[in-house]
């Protein structure tokens, strides 16, 4: 079965041709987000914990079909549940903070083949309830469809940060090469970032709920209007080869480069090189989702905001001007610049591989990798926009990250799928948290 699916229109002419469609790409949603897990060498894999700040990965395999029940009971859809236990004991995620229940003592892991078999019995439920429930086009907040779109682009974020996980549990635990195909560009020659000019120009943020023509969160919808000065923005997203050039001069070790959440990190986590990065001697291997390999040089760095950030410190001081993590609004000018359509080529929605490749593969415009490859950080505080309203089915879904201390990330990455390849979407992660995620810098 072809896994790989386009996004759901929700406006059509015929509603059965609609109800097909959308229960394709519930099953293809599920399957995929299951293959992701066939990555584990034997089921005690799914009771290790990737970081000490996360749960179990048996926890993130149970939790996406649970989301399903919990919202068709929800918008009172239906009423009877599947597993009760199940369906409260992997309800809520967590946030990879100190605070979050992480004590192992008050959970109790079910068996593996019994959670799948729950997730069979989820399956059928929502197959039956996509086959039968009436609905009118266009499918709305208010429509039956919409709890179910939740649930596949709920699941479709899982299944990239699940994936995220999965790099980092120890690679003895991993089968090689058992999903997807990574890129096996290694040996290409390091590539040289440059800067582009971008005009500035007041830009326009956000989509107006009823023109959106696909599924999306609630953080998406409203208006915001910002402008930027001119600016120049590099090229390439920034690679391991330049990377490197920080971590040689004593990028982890020099505090200057550091705020005070950067050293509190720093000194917790004891990094001293980007995470996915495995020191070798004198030398660095680099860890993709299945194997250990040589460190491509021109593959983007996969980093924090703290480790991108500080970056920025370094760049800065080497080079006598000011470079800094574009703003959200900046993103979206370089993307205006660079002419991306929805149907762009790019390193997104596993079209190409399921890895990084290098930073010059594909080129949008001037500029390369404005969608794809890694997602980018950016220096704007996640908020809501003018006209935001928090969507009832999901009411904790956007507003805990409006806090001040959740960053946009835009572009999406190698796995990104559904909601997350649109340019609406818009995704908030803690300054510390890891995902494939990368970044490119601006010059004031």
């Amino acid at each position: 079965m072809n896994l790989i699916t386009k996004n759901i229109l929700l406006d059509g002419n015929d509603v059965e041709q609609k109800r097909e469609e959308i229960l394709e790409y519930f099953l293809k949603t599920y399957e995929l987000f299951e293959k992701g897990f066939e990555v584990f060498k034997n089921e005690k894999v799914f009771y290790n914990q990737a970081t000490p700040l996360r749960q179990p990965m048996i926890f993130y395999f149970g939790h996406t079909a649970i989301f399903y029940i919990n919202k068709l009971i929800l918008a009172k859809h239906i009423t009877k549940r599947v597993n009760e236990s199940f369906e409260k004991m992997f309800a809520v995620g967590v946030d990879e903070m100190s605070w979050d229940d992480l004590n192992q003592d008050n959970y109790t892991w079910p068996k593996l083949n019994e959670l799948k078999e729950y997730r069979e019995d989820v399956k059928k439920v929502v197959v039956k309830f996509i086959e039968n429930v009436k609905f009118t086009l266009p499918i709305t907040d208010t429509s039956p469809m919409w709890a179910i779109l939740m649930g596949c682009e709920h699941e479709r974020i899982h299944i990239e940060t699940s994936s995220v996980l999965h790099r980092q549990l120890d690679i003895k635990h991993i089968k090689k090469d058992s999903f997807f195909k990574e890129c096996k560009t290694y040996k290409t020659k390091e590539v040289k970032n440059k800067m582009i000019e971008v005009k500035g120009r007041t830009i326009t943020l956000g989509v107006l709920k009823d023109d959106n023509p696909y599924y999306g969160w609630d953080n998406e919808s409203g208006i915001y209007e910002a402008f930027d000065r001119d600016f120049k923005a590099s090229k390439y997203l920034v690679s391991n080869a330049e990377y490197l050039e920080f971590v040689k001069d004593g990028g982890y070790s020099t505090d200057e480069y550091w705020d005070t959440e950067g050293l509190a990190w720093k000194k917790e986590s004891k990094a001293t090189h980007p995470t996915f990065w495995i020191k070798d001697k004198k030398n660095y291997k680099y860890r993709t989702i299945t194997n250990i390999v040589k460190l491509p040089l021109s593959y983007p760095v996969d980093v924090n905001h703290l480790e991108a950030s500080a970056f920025c410190k370094w760049k800065s001081k080497k080079e006598k001007s000011t470079f800094i993590l574009p703003s959200e609004a900046m993103w979206y000018m370089i993307k205006e610049d660079a002419k991306i359509k929805e149907d762009t080529k790019a390193n997104i929605n596993l079209e190409q591989y399921s890895s990084s490749c290098p930073v010059n593969k594909f080129k949008h415009g001037e500029f390369c990798d404005v969608i794809g490859n890694v997602w980018q950080w950016t220096s704007t505080r996640f908020d809501k926009y003018e006209g935001f309203k928090t969507d009832p089915l999901y009411a904790d879904f956007s507003t805990p990250t409006f806090d001040t201390k959740h960053y946009v990330i835009k572009g999406g990455s190698f796995i990104s799928t559904g909601n997350e390849t649109t340019h609406f979407s818009r995704y908030a992660f803690r300054r510390h948290f890891f995902q494939h995620a990368g970044f490119r810098y601006v010059q004031l």
